[in-house]
């Protein structure tokens, strides 16, 4: 099996709760951004096509958002992790209860805000996904709807991972500033994907 392959698969354990829908949504983005790099290299050149600073431009940014969304992807399970450790506190005084109650409201916030930030990951590449359509290599199309896919996969799922920690947020005005990112995110990408 290619290497890359095995070290991609590492990332989503079945036994492991830590890795669930919000690093699966995240590696998604990054799988799409990936393909989105692929394809505007491959339009490089092409007869009729964009010229090839327009091609470098998107395969820069599609490797910077590979990037962020592949490590946003760990950093996803790191939270849910932490939110898990924050139950396991000592809760048998009073200032254990405290302590513990605290670190369980910052662990949640913490998994609510890294989805946030995956989600915003994906919508900047299906963003770019959409400045190649029409002006890529024909050769390449289904790369580039495949991308499309994966983006909208990953935004779909980052959202609905944002979506499910903020009942356990307490305090209302964070809750309120989350609520309100997560839906100017929702808002912008509404053309292209809640259909």
């Amino acid at each position: 099996m290619n290497k890359n392959i095995q070290s991609f698969l590492k990332v989503l354990d079945p036994e492991d709760n830590s890795t669930g829908g919000g690093t699966a949504s995240s590696v998604a983005g990054s799988m799409a951004a990936s393909l989105t790099a692929m394809v505007a290299r491959l339009s490089i050149g092409k007869e009729g096509l964009q010229t090839e600073d327009f091609y470098n431009n998107v395969i820069s940014e599609a490797q910077v958002l590979q990037k962020s969304l592949f490590d946003g992807g760990h950093i996803d399970s790191q939270a849910f992790e932490a939110v898990r450790g924050a139950y396991r506190l000592p809760k048998s005084t009073n200032e254990e209860k405290d302590i513990r109650r605290a670190a369980i409201q910052a662990a949640w916030v913490k998994a609510a805000e890294v989805p946030l930030a995956n989600a915003e990951g994906c919508a900047s590449t299906l963003k770019l996904i959409l400045k190649l359509r029409g002006c890529s290599n024909p050769n390449a199309a289904s790369d580039l709807e495949c991308a499309f896919h994966l983006a909208q996969a990953g935004l779909k799922g980052c959202i609905a991972n944002v979506a499910i920690n903020l009942p356990s947020i307490k305090d209302e005005k964070v809750n309120a500033e989350l609520n309100q990112q997560m839906q100017a995110i929702i808002q912008t990408s509404k053309n292209y994907l809640w259909e």
